[in-house]
């Protein structure tokens, strides 16, 4: 899990509540209108901006890449490659046929080059499931970033509304009140909405996605050079560029 993710909207909606509650009271700031304009309005713009089946599919994919920790970690596909390319240097490729590989990408890609096919149908078959995945998660980006963008429109819109409502109403001072809290809670719910939670997740999975492009691109270029035979001491130099900060592994102590 993505400890990071579930503190930060925790402890921010927590410090939110406190701050009500220590200059004054916390029902004050629950509206259902405004609730149902900025909650419900951003529900139904976002089914009118995404078809349905992508908005499950970014809220499923956009959970998992937010709320948990990629299991692709550079350096160990590093390692693994490096690995690989000595036992092809000493047995050739089938000495990789009993090989356990648990990334599944980079496993796909040795199991092809095991079955002897060529270095342009292997490099195209992953890279298109490379590109279908990053597809797939990118849209997860763009959901929570519309709505990040949809949050506040929407608690602008309530806001116009209780103005109105007031305004009509300015001969009815016991009708003011309500209508000045829609005005401004609107307001409130749309800001925390989208600063707090959508614009932050939309954020965090740019950064992941960028993260998961780089080691899907190290996969593609360790499947490469190994199909290729290259020597150990040659892909080392060739990978490094591929590691945080763009280092070899035996310069990351230095």
């Amino acid at each position: 899990m993505d400890l990071a993710t579930l503190l930060g909207i925790a402890i921010g909606l927590v410090l939110i509540v406190v701050s009500i509650m220590l200059g004054g009271d916390l029902g004050s700031f629950i509206n259902v209108p405004s609730l149902v304009v900025v909650f419900g309005g951003v529900t139904a713009a976002t089914l009118v901006k995404f078809p349905l089946k992508d908005c499950i599919a970014a809220l499923k994919i956009g959970g998992k890449i937010a709320f948990k920790n990629s299991a692709d970690d550079p350096r160990s596909v590093y390692d693994i490659a490096i690995e690989l390319a000595g036992i092809v240097r000493q047995k050739g490729l089938l000495g990789l046929e009993s090989v356990t590989i648990e990334n599944e990408l980079m496993a796909r890609g040795i199991r092809m080059c095991v079955d002897g096919m060529a270095a342009e149908v292997i490099k195209e078959s992953i890279t298109k499931e490379v590109d279908m995945a990053i597809k797939a998660e990118m849209a997860g980006e763009s959901f929570w970033r519309g709505i990040g963008d949809m949050a506040p429109a929407f608690g602008m819109i309530g806001t116009l509304i209780g103005l109105v409502q007031m305004l009509a109403n300015l001969s009815d001072p016991a009708a003011i009140g309500p209508a000045m809290a829609v005005a401004m809670l609107t307001t409130f719910y749309g800001a925390v909405l989208a600063n707090l939670i959508a614009i932050p997740l939309a954020d965090k999975l740019e950064i992941k996605i960028d993260n998961t492009k780089n080691t899907r691109a190290l996969i593609i270029e360790s499947v490469m050079q190994i199909h290729a035979s290259q020597n150990p001491m040659v892909l080392q130099e060739l990978l490094g560029v591929y590691l945080p900060g763009g280092k070899p592994a035996e310069e990351d102590g230095e």
